[in-house]
Protein backbone atom coordinates (compact mmCIF):
# COMPACT_ATOMS: atom_id res chain seq x y z
CA UNK A 1 0.00 0.00 0.00
CA UNK A 2 1.17 3.20 -1.58
CA UNK A 3 2.32 5.82 1.77
CA UNK A 4 0.60 8.96 2.28
CA UNK A 5 1.66 12.26 4.08
CA UNK A 6 0.07 11.71 7.01
CA UNK A 7 1.74 8.22 7.15
CA UNK A 8 4.95 10.17 8.84
CA UNK A 9 3.05 12.02 11.37
CA UNK A 10 4.40 9.66 13.85
CA UNK A 11 8.05 11.29 13.31
CA UNK A 12 6.05 15.03 14.25
CA UNK A 13 5.30 13.15 17.90
CA UNK A 14 8.82 11.60 18.04
CA UNK A 15 10.83 14.95 17.14
CA UNK A 16 8.23 17.31 19.77
CA UNK A 17 9.06 14.78 23.02
CA UNK A 18 12.95 14.98 21.81
CA UNK A 19 13.13 18.80 21.22
CA UNK A 20 11.14 19.34 24.46
CA UNK A 21 14.30 17.66 26.63
CA UNK A 22 16.31 20.08 24.86
CA UNK A 23 13.91 23.36 25.28
CA UNK A 24 10.72 23.17 27.33
CA UNK A 25 9.18 26.32 24.72
CA UNK A 26 8.31 23.81 22.27
CA UNK A 27 6.11 21.93 24.39
CA UNK A 28 3.85 25.22 23.20
CA UNK A 29 3.25 22.92 19.88
CA UNK A 30 1.35 20.14 21.97
CA UNK A 31 -1.36 22.80 21.92
CA UNK A 32 -2.36 21.32 18.19
CA UNK A 33 -3.01 17.89 19.81
CA UNK A 34 -5.47 19.39 21.29
CA UNK A 35 -6.97 22.01 19.03
CA UNK A 36 -7.19 19.64 16.14
CA UNK A 37 -8.97 16.76 17.05
CA UNK A 38 -11.56 18.70 18.05
CA UNK A 39 -11.63 20.83 15.30
CA UNK A 40 -11.98 18.52 13.05
CA UNK A 41 -14.81 16.24 15.28
CA UNK A 42 -16.28 19.87 15.48
CA UNK A 43 -16.64 20.51 11.79
CA UNK A 44 -17.73 17.28 10.79
CA UNK A 45 -14.71 14.96 10.83
CA UNK A 46 -15.65 12.46 12.98
CA UNK A 47 -12.63 10.27 14.58
CA UNK A 48 -10.54 11.50 11.29
CA UNK A 49 -7.82 12.58 13.31
CA UNK A 50 -7.81 9.34 15.99
CA UNK A 51 -7.85 7.19 12.81
CA UNK A 52 -5.86 8.64 10.42
CA UNK A 53 -3.66 11.70 11.84
CA UNK A 54 -2.93 10.87 15.09
CA UNK A 55 1.11 10.96 15.36
CA UNK A 56 1.24 9.15 18.56
CA UNK A 57 -0.81 6.24 17.74
CA UNK A 58 1.24 5.94 14.67
CA UNK A 59 4.25 5.87 16.86
CA UNK A 60 2.46 3.20 19.46
CA UNK A 61 1.70 0.90 16.47
CA UNK A 62 5.32 1.03 14.78
CA UNK A 63 6.79 0.76 18.06
CA UNK A 64 4.39 -2.11 19.06
CA UNK A 65 3.28 -3.44 15.63
CA UNK A 66 6.75 -3.30 13.24
CA UNK A 67 9.66 -3.26 16.33
CA UNK A 68 7.97 -5.99 18.03
CA UNK A 69 7.32 -4.19 21.66
CA UNK A 70 4.01 -5.27 22.14
CA UNK A 71 2.70 -8.29 23.41
CA UNK A 72 -0.42 -7.49 21.52
CA UNK A 73 -3.06 -9.22 23.70
CA UNK A 74 -6.58 -7.72 24.20
CA UNK A 75 -6.75 -4.55 26.40
CA UNK A 76 -9.02 -5.60 29.76
CA UNK A 77 -12.74 -4.90 29.20
CA UNK A 78 -12.80 -2.65 32.29
CA UNK A 79 -10.33 -0.54 30.08
CA UNK A 80 -13.09 -0.06 27.16
CA UNK A 81 -15.79 0.44 29.72
CA UNK A 82 -17.61 3.80 29.98
CA UNK A 83 -16.72 4.12 33.24
CA UNK A 84 -13.30 4.14 33.00
CA UNK A 85 -13.01 6.13 29.87
CA UNK A 86 -14.81 8.90 31.02
CA UNK A 87 -13.61 8.72 34.74
CA UNK A 88 -10.21 8.81 32.99
CA UNK A 89 -10.80 11.85 31.30
CA UNK A 90 -12.42 13.63 33.79
CA UNK A 91 -9.15 12.90 35.97
CA UNK A 92 -7.08 13.87 32.98
CA UNK A 93 -8.60 17.61 32.71
CA UNK A 94 -8.76 17.51 36.11
CA UNK A 95 -4.53 17.00 36.59
CA UNK A 96 -4.82 19.89 33.18
CA UNK A 97 -6.63 22.54 34.63
CA UNK A 98 -4.63 21.93 37.45
CA UNK A 99 -1.51 22.50 35.47
CA UNK A 100 -2.98 26.15 33.90
CA UNK A 101 -3.80 27.02 37.71
CA UNK A 102 -0.12 26.65 38.71
CA UNK A 103 0.52 28.46 35.80
CA UNK A 104 -2.15 31.16 36.45
CA UNK A 105 -0.36 31.52 39.75
CA UNK A 106 2.98 32.26 38.10
CA UNK A 107 1.04 34.92 35.91
CA UNK A 108 -0.28 36.61 39.49
CA UNK A 109 2.95 36.53 41.29
CA UNK A 110 1.65 34.21 43.93
CA UNK A 111 3.96 31.52 43.20
CA UNK A 112 7.39 31.18 41.48
CA UNK A 113 8.52 29.06 38.57
CA UNK A 114 9.39 25.51 38.67
CA UNK A 115 11.65 24.36 36.68
CA UNK A 116 10.96 20.83 36.85
CA UNK A 117 8.29 17.93 34.79
CA UNK A 118 6.04 16.12 36.29
CA UNK A 119 6.01 12.54 35.51
CA UNK A 120 2.61 10.47 36.26
CA UNK A 121 1.26 13.45 38.23
CA UNK A 122 3.41 12.64 40.85
CA UNK A 123 7.10 12.05 40.09
CA UNK A 124 8.94 15.60 39.79
CA UNK A 125 11.51 15.38 37.63
CA UNK A 126 14.68 18.61 37.09
CA UNK A 127 14.39 19.86 34.25
CA UNK A 128 16.22 23.38 34.04
CA UNK A 129 18.25 22.41 31.65
CA UNK A 130 15.99 22.59 28.76
CA UNK A 131 14.71 25.96 30.16
CA UNK A 132 17.40 28.03 27.88
CA UNK A 133 15.79 30.61 26.39
CA UNK A 134 14.17 32.98 29.19
CA UNK A 135 11.02 34.24 28.30
CA UNK A 136 8.20 35.45 31.08
CA UNK A 137 7.83 33.14 33.79
CA UNK A 138 3.93 32.17 32.87
CA UNK A 139 4.92 31.18 29.49
CA UNK A 140 7.76 28.88 30.79
CA UNK A 141 5.33 27.48 33.75
CA UNK A 142 2.78 26.55 30.84
CA UNK A 143 6.02 25.14 29.02
CA UNK A 144 6.93 22.73 31.84
CA UNK A 145 3.19 21.87 32.85
CA UNK A 146 2.07 21.15 29.00
CA UNK A 147 5.01 18.73 28.44
CA UNK A 148 4.39 16.58 31.66
CA UNK A 149 0.99 16.28 30.36
CA UNK A 150 2.62 15.17 26.88
CA UNK A 151 5.08 13.12 28.21
CA UNK A 152 2.75 11.29 31.10
CA UNK A 153 -0.05 10.52 28.39
CA UNK A 154 3.01 9.15 25.98
CA UNK A 155 4.70 6.73 28.77
CA UNK A 156 0.65 5.62 29.97
CA UNK A 157 0.85 4.48 26.27
CA UNK A 158 3.97 2.71 25.96
CA UNK A 159 3.14 1.18 28.71
CA UNK A 160 -0.44 -0.33 27.76
CA UNK A 161 1.23 -0.41 24.19
CA UNK A 162 3.85 -2.97 25.53
CA UNK A 163 1.14 -4.87 27.76
CA UNK A 164 -1.67 -5.03 25.26
CA UNK A 165 -1.98 -3.91 21.50
CA UNK A 166 0.35 -1.49 19.92
CA UNK A 167 -3.07 1.37 20.42
CA UNK A 168 -4.31 0.18 23.10
CA UNK A 169 -3.64 3.78 24.69
CA UNK A 170 -6.35 4.74 21.80
CA UNK A 171 -9.59 3.03 23.47
CA UNK A 172 -9.11 5.51 26.45
CA UNK A 173 -6.84 8.25 25.19
CA UNK A 174 -8.89 11.51 26.51
CA UNK A 175 -9.01 13.30 23.03
CA UNK A 176 -10.12 10.13 21.75
CA UNK A 177 -12.93 9.99 23.95
CA UNK A 178 -13.83 13.97 23.80
CA UNK A 179 -13.82 13.72 20.13
CA UNK A 180 -16.32 10.27 20.27
CA UNK A 181 -18.23 12.56 22.45
CA UNK A 182 -18.17 15.35 19.81
CA UNK A 183 -19.11 13.22 17.25
CA UNK A 184 -22.17 11.59 19.37
CA UNK A 185 -23.16 14.56 19.60
CA UNK A 186 -23.11 15.95 15.85
CA UNK A 187 -24.73 12.25 14.99
CA UNK A 188 -27.05 12.43 17.57
CA UNK A 189 -26.50 8.85 17.90
CA UNK A 190 -23.19 6.23 18.40
CA UNK A 191 -20.10 6.51 16.21
CA UNK A 192 -17.84 4.11 14.77
CA UNK A 193 -15.35 2.03 17.38
CA UNK A 194 -12.46 3.34 18.30
CA UNK A 195 -9.08 1.60 17.16
CA UNK A 196 -7.75 -0.57 19.56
Amino acid sequence: MKKRWYDYLWIVSALYLILGFFNILFAWFGLLCFLIPLLIAIFGGGKAYCNRYCGRGQLFELLGGRFGLSRKKDIPAWVRSKGFRYGFLIFFFTMFFNMLWNTWLVFAGAKSLGQAVTLLWTIKLPWHWAYTVPVTPWVAQFSFGFYSVMLTSTVLGLITMMLYKPRSWCVYCPMGTMTQLISKAKAGNSCPGRPA
